[in-house]
């Protein structure tokens, strides 16, 4: 599977990261959901399919200087590095799947923005969960946003799971404490409207 996912994101980040439904010119709700949960950059984080992702820029400019940054596609990650220039060396890219993936160390931020709805699987979900688990520890910080209940059924091609805080709750399970919810309608680069849940959970466990 991760030679077909690996290709499927390739092949789509060969458009242009610009092209992708989920785009944003910088990462702002993120970088306010890091905020709001009182993230620094004193603070590790691991950006999960951050593939093409503005967001290390914006966290580098934020003065961050342990960023990882994790995706399947070899290709949204060269996206990223050559964005970014020079100041790629500061940044730990790994070209894997999520899934798959057993961490070497803990985070003190997670981050993933329209990653988890794709796995539409309730085992695929557990293996998530349990990467999660494996990358943090208490008191770690998990942002995670996505599909809203009245979000996309389909995405880039592939089926989406949609999750409201209860579901979401269950999916990451009694270690984590949802700490805040809120809702985003994002405009697409085709100016269509997709909703998202953002969720922050702090892990207690």
């Amino acid at each position: 599977m991760t030679h077909e996912l690996r290709d499927h994101w390739d092949r789509a980040y060969a458009l242009g990261d610009h092209t992708r439904s989920w785009f944003q010119e910088e990462a702002a709700p993120s970088v306010a959901a890091f905020d709001a949960a009182g993230v620094t950059p004193a603070d590790s984080v691991i950006d999960v399919g951050g593939g093409a992702s503005r967001l290390v820029e914006g966290l580098l400019d934020l003065g961050f200087d342990d960023v990882t940054v994790l995706d399947v596609s070899p290709a949204a990650i060269q996206i990223a590095r050559t964005r970014a220039g020079l100041r790629a060396a500061r940044v730990t890219w790994l070209v894997t799947d999520l899934l798959e993936w057993i961490p070497t160390r803990t985070y003190a931020v997670w981050h993933d923005r329209a990653v988890l709805h794709f796995l539409v699987t309730d085992e695929d979900q557990r293996r998530y969960a349990a990467a999660l688990d494996r990358a943090t520890e208490p008191g770690s910080v998990a942002v995670i946003a996505g599909f809203a209940p009245d979000g996309p059924t389909q995405c880039s091609g592939l089926p989406t799971a949609r999750h409201d805080e209860v579901s979401l709750a269950a999916l990451v399970g009694p270690k984590w404490e949802l700490a805040s919810s809120g809702r985003e309608v994002h405009r697409t680069p085709n100016d269509a409207e997709q909703s998202f849940l953002w969720t922050t959970f702090r892990r207690i466990g």
